[in-house]
């Protein structure tokens, strides 16, 4: 097995619609306490129609002005709904906030719920706007602040004279860009884009009707295509669930949790034949036995644990709690700046946020 030597987490960012003010603050105070627990990156997931972070831009801006160390990652932008100038500047000064810690992941296509939102978004008949990958080449062109127009060309503002670029520039960012890929095209293209790779526990079965033979393929097509002048980087994420330190009752709804899930692991689903990969829960011996036999995490030194739909904050603590201390040092994780973190530090850090009455 690969040594781990980057360890983040991705969480929902889930709220009731009653009240998105609240979730959103237990959201980035679990942003806060990962870092406290020594994680590497903490991501949150963006998507539309859903009481979840539609803006991670804008989230991610508020979580920059929360931490000081972790790195901070979106897990996808849907491209398709973002003007690749604009969502570019936002990008850039959310970098340029957090100090330079900004991860930014992808997705091109026609995005969910086009049929919905695309008439609210585009001017005209959205059906032929470009929604390829196209669009993530123009958004990394504009991240690179080059300068606009003919050599002679200035622009005159109260800012003073001077020649155009989006502004502000991100010094490096546009390496910090990241293709959510679930398919041999989309993995090939990102490898010859030069872009780093997010790979999850849902990929599709294009020959095959095992998750981890077709993820080991999509990863062997993003190698052999990686055009870059850096190291390519391949994050992979899977759903772990520890219940080491969770109570009786708590166990229960996660292994609960897991067998409602089960039955889509067993077979492709639908006309795209989606693979899912199965969900890691139990004690971190059973956890590690599972993660020793994972083909995928082998050949990756970058492990991102992906945190259930609608659990509840304490809960998620507990998670990474147990993986901090009894997971990812196994696997050869060490917490920044540190050989071990002491349990006493963890635990004070978590019951400093458990809601009342969990």
């Amino acid at each position: 097995m690969a040594t781990i030597d980057h360890a983040g987490f991705l969480t929902p960012g889930s709220f009731p619609e009653a009240d998105p003010r609240d979730g959103l603050e237990k959201a980035l105070r679990l942003f806060a306490f990962g870092e406290q627990l020594g994680f590497d990156s903490a991501w949150i997931r963006q998507r539309h129609l859903e009481p979840g972070v539609s803006s991670a831009s804008v989230f991610l801006a508020a979580a920059s002005q929360r931490t000081r160390r972790i790195q901070l990652g979106s897990a996808v932008i849907q491209i398709g709904y973002e003007s690749p100038y604009r969502l570019a500047e936002d990008l850039s000064t959310v970098d340029v906030l957090s100090g330079g810690r900004l991860n930014v992941g992808l997705s091109a296509g026609v995005p969910p719920h086009a049929d919905l939102l695309g008439p609210r978004i585009f001017d005209g008949d959205w059906t032929g706007y470009d929604l390829s990958y196209g669009r993530v080449e123009r958004l990394l062109d504009n991240l690179r602040g080059a300068y606009l127009g003919e050599p002679d060309r200035v622009v005159v503002n109260a800012a003073g004279r001077h020649r155009p670029r989006l502004q502000p520039v991100a010094e490096g960012l546009a390496d910090r860009i990241w293709y959510g890929g679930g398919s041999l095209r989309s993995a090939g293209w990102a490898g010859r884009a030069g872009l780093n790779l997010l790979i999850g526990n849902v990929t599709s079965g294009e020959g095959t009707d095992d998750f981890f033979t077709a993820q080991r393929r999509q990863l062997d097509a993003y190698r052999a295509a990686w055009h870059g002048a850096r190291p390519a980087r391949v994050a992979l994420g899977r759903v772990i669930v520890p219940f080491d330190s969770a109570d009786a009752w708590t166990r229960a709804r996660y292994t609960e949790y897991a067998a409602s899930r089960r039955e889509r692991t067993l077979a492709p689903q639908g006309e795209r034949r989606t693979l899912f990969a199965p969900d890691l829960v139990g004690t971190s011996d059973q956890i590690l036995e599972a993660l020793v036999r994972d083909p995928v995490l082998a050949e990756v030194s970058e492990l991102r644990l992906e945190l259930p739909y609608e659990f509840r904050p304490f809960e998620y603590e507990q998670i990474l709690g147990d993986a901090v201390r009894h997971i990812l040092p196994q696997l050869g994780w060490q917490a920044p700046g540190r050989d071990s973190l002491p349990p006493a530090q963890i635990r004070s850090a978590a019951e400093a946020w458990v809601p009342q009455g969990k």
